[in-house]
């Protein structure tokens, strides 16, 4: 099995902006496989991430593509973990800032894909035989913060995961159906709101973070209650966004309000009970391991807390975070660190350390539909991927493929909090 070609083309993620598509070319025995990949980005950035594009964008990225090519011809043995390797070696810098993690991350995706074409497997099988549990989505349905306009909620994203599902199917259309119903009562509460939705196909309103939630959180319960599957809310406050070095404090714009370091701990902890959240991901800053801690404890196992920019899939700061108990999940984003590989062993980590993997999209997605087969290769309880919108469905239509193709064997994962 060797590499014949490797070919790289600029395309547009869900925002309009360009990114790097790779389609891999593998040959056994002269017949050819390929595997086709793209990378996404994100607005809410850590800032401990990999660097998305070397310094030139995707064009810069794209003239790389011959060296690479070359040097990932020369491999003797032609797999995840070696292509893995030589791309760290190739770029050099601790971060991909010579190649970029988006090109890396597209290659190391599409060899992957290619690989498991000429194995005859589906790439969850591929990368795990035994593979036969399917993730819970987590949805989107109301914005605010960089993914909504100025009115919107400071908060930035509202979410829905129906814990109570049977199948992942169920799970999908609870899911929409929440989303649908967030619009009703939006409409009830503001008259003049048109529709509008922010970056990953949520309702984007005219309202403050407390009267989204209510609304969110009524939303689950008529719908629980319509359909007999129960529906959790949760939020992603992305609290570095909303954090101000010089202050040490976090300003709600949109509410007029601002929070110091334990007026946002007691915030978040209020709102958690108040409204039975499920999931709570960056409620605190990204360089708060400690006041991550002291949220974790004060909501026990009621709900999981979820560090994102606080641990940007790199292992390091998953290990560090994870030591002092700053939280019990860790959403992991393979663009953030690069490849497969780095993104495996930021999975196992946090498996070791008794969290809960929560593998994620990203905000400007491409319709390349890879998370949804790593969530189940490598038994991602959970998958953050949006509930509306062609790059979002792309992912959640791929798991309705995959417990298809799992047949009986096919089951839901157990999830930590009910």
């Amino acid at each position: 099995m060797a590499l014949t070609s490797l070919k790289a083309r600029k395309i547009s993620d869900s925002r309009g902006n360009p990114t790097i598509e790779v389609e891999a070319v593998v040959s056994v025995r002269g017949k050819k496989f390929v595997g086709r990949a793209a990378a996404p980005s994100g607005a809410s950035r850590g800032r401990y991430e990999v660097v998305d594009f070397p310094e030139g964008g995707v064009d810069a990225a794209i003239a790389k593509l011959p060296k690479l090519e070359r040097e990932l011809k020369r491999l003797r043995k032609l797999d995840i973990s070696s292509v893995d390797s030589l791309l760290h070696e190739i770029d050099g810098t601790p971060n991909f800032s010579s190649i970029g993690g988006n090109t890396a991350v597209a290659i190391s995706m599409a060899v992957a894909k290619a690989l498991a074409a000429a194995s005859g497997k589906p790439l969850f099988a591929y990368l795990n035989p035994r593979a036969a549990e399917l993730p819970f989505p987590l949805g989107n349905v109301l914005g605010g913060g960089k993914h909504a306009g100025k009115m919107a909620p400071d908060i930035q994203e509202f979410l829905v995961v129906s814990v109570g599902a049977r199948t992942v199917s169920e799970a999908i259309f609870t899911n929409s159906a929440v989303h649908k119903r967030v619009r009703k009562l939006i409409e009830q509460a503001d008259p003049t709101f048109t529709g509008g939705k922010g970056d990953e196909g949520a309702w984007a309103p005219n309202l403050d973070s407390r009267k989204a939630l209510e609304i969110v959180a009524r939303a689950c319960e008529e719908v629980s209650s319509e359909t007999g599957v129960s529906v959790r809310p949760g939020l992603d406050v992305a609290a570095s966004s909303l954090y101000d070095e010089a202050t040490g404090k976090y300003i709600y714009r949109r509410e007029g309000r601002e929070r110091s370091a334990g007026e946002q701990i007691d915030f978040i902890a209020d709102l958690v009970r108040t409204y039975g959240l499920f999931y709570v991901e960056d409620p605190l800053h990204e360089e708060d391991f400690d006041g991550f801690a002291e949220l974790t404890a004060k909501v026990g196992k009621s709900c999981l807390i979820c560090g994102d920019d606080l641990f940007v899939t790199n292992t390091t700061r998953i290990r560090t975070g994870l030591e002092k108990e700053s939280a019990n999940a860790v959403l992991i984003k393979p663009n953030q660190i690069g490849t497969l590989s780095d993104t495996l062993e930021a999975i196992k980590l946090t498996k070791a350390e008794g969290a809960v993997p929560v593998i994620s999209h990203r905000s400007g997605e491409t319709t390349d539909e890879t998370i949804a087969h790593l969530a189940v290769a490598w038994g991602c309880p959970m998958i953050k991927t949006g509930v509306v919108g062609g790059e979002r469905i792309a992912k959640l239509n791929e798991l309705i493929r995959i417990w298809e193709t799992l047949g009986k064997r096919a089951k839901m994962a157990s999830l930590p909090v009910k």
